[in-house]
């Protein structure tokens, strides 16, 4: 009891008022808890009219319930959220930190150049000029910010030895202290499978992303280059869609701006949290569009859900079974919980916990 926000005395309608229903209401009211009283096992019309002698404990709200078949639980657990304290603010780290990564040659260091406005690393056309991860410190829109330049990350059969294969492999710790990852591309060459790779290694850490296509000043020449590029970027990094993709020339340095704007903004989804009632109310909308699957005659059911973290946010799901759950429902959640919270650019995590797992 000390330990909760919410306390939720449960008695049982078939058994009345007993000496124990008494003793637990007073240890409750000294408790100084919020407590809500849920009267159990109201299956039918007349249990729920004989839960009303439970006022007798003077404990408020009350709400006849029926646990085995859910009669009642949402207007329960519509009081239980009601009664959390607020949650407290969400501590986001001081300043943000942004790793610029891509294949070797794409741009990375014109860019991250482009953004301070000054030659802080070597650029040349020769791959893997950077062989280290370099943090830069820039002032943006009067905030600090940390820029990570790392060098070009390869297929792993593609990293030859020494050197470069301990550059690759700090790429890759600097893409995992990150904040949000600028996956630049060569908008010559098109996304390549190479390009995918890299982008694979960022959902791995469940990194927020921003899609940078460089060189657009060269490519970009043709009537609805933008649209088809779009479209194809869509289509091969389709395990990303919900990626910001921006057109960029380092070297020209357009759209520089844009692309720090957005990745700030990004940062920010990233500690965005939902709450509990709010989740509810669109896991309830959810479901009314498009009722759970069934197996073996029986329906999933998603008593409620909560949103556990952020920097990623993480949702989790409490359900009757999740044997129950298909991988497509799953993915319509997400979908669901990204029309109406977009956390642009960065990914989500769902969590389905059932009965058959206590």
């Amino acid at each position: 009891i000390a330990e909760a926000d919410v306390v939720v005395f449960v008695v049982d309608v078939l058994a009345g008022l007993v000496a124990d229903d008494w003793a637990v209401a007073d240890i409750l009211r000294r408790s100084a808890k919020p407590v809500i009283l849920a009267v159990n096992k109201a299956d039918n019309p007349e249990r729920r009219l004989a839960a009303t002698e439970f006022h007798a404990l003077g404990i408020e709200p009350l709400f006849a319930i029926s646990a085995l078949h859910g009669t009642g639980t949402g207007d329960l657990l519509d009081a239980v959220v009601a009664s959390f304290p607020p949650a407290p603010e969400e501590e986001v780290p001081e300043r943000p930190r942004i790793a610029i990564v891509g294949r070797p040659n794409v741009g990375k260091s014109s860019l991250l150049n482009a953004i301070l406005g000054q030659e802080r690393t070597i650029v040349s056309p020769i791959p893997g000029t950077t062989r280290d991860a370099i943090d830069s410190s820039v002032y943006w829109r009067g905030e600090e910010v940390t820029l990570i330049d790392t060098a070009g990350i390869r297929r792993r059969g593609a990293v030859a030895p020494g050197v470069e294969k301990y550059s690759v492999l700090r790429a890759l710790r600097a893409i995992n202290r990150a904040d949000v990852v600028i996956l630049v591309i060569d908008a010559t060459e098109g996304i390549t499978a190479q390009d995918a790779h890299v982008a694979g290694y960022i959902l791995e850490e469940e990194k927020s992303v921003v899609v940078a296509v460089n060189k657009w000043d060269v490519a970009g020449k043709e009537p609805g280059a933008e649209p088809a590029f779009r479209e194809m970027a869509r289509e091969t990094l389709k395990f990303l869609p919900y990626v910001p993709i921006l057109f960029v020339s380092a070297l020209r340095r357009r759209g520089v701006a844009e692309i720090m704007d957005t990745a700030l903004r990004v940062r920010q989804a990233r500690y965005q949290r939902i709450s509990t009632g709010e989740l509810n109310d669109l896991i309830r909308d959810a479901v009314a569009a498009h009722a759970p699957p069934s197996k073996w005659g029986k329906r999933l059911r998603i008593y409620y859900g909560t949103q556990a973290e952020v920097n990623p946010p993480v949702f989790v799901f409490f359900v009757n079974d999740t044997r129950l759950l298909h991988f497509s429902y799953e993915r319509y959640l997400e979908n669901c919980i990204r029309e109406r919270y977009p956390f642009e650019g960065t990914p989500i995590r769902l969590q389905f916990r059932g009965r058959e797992s206590r």
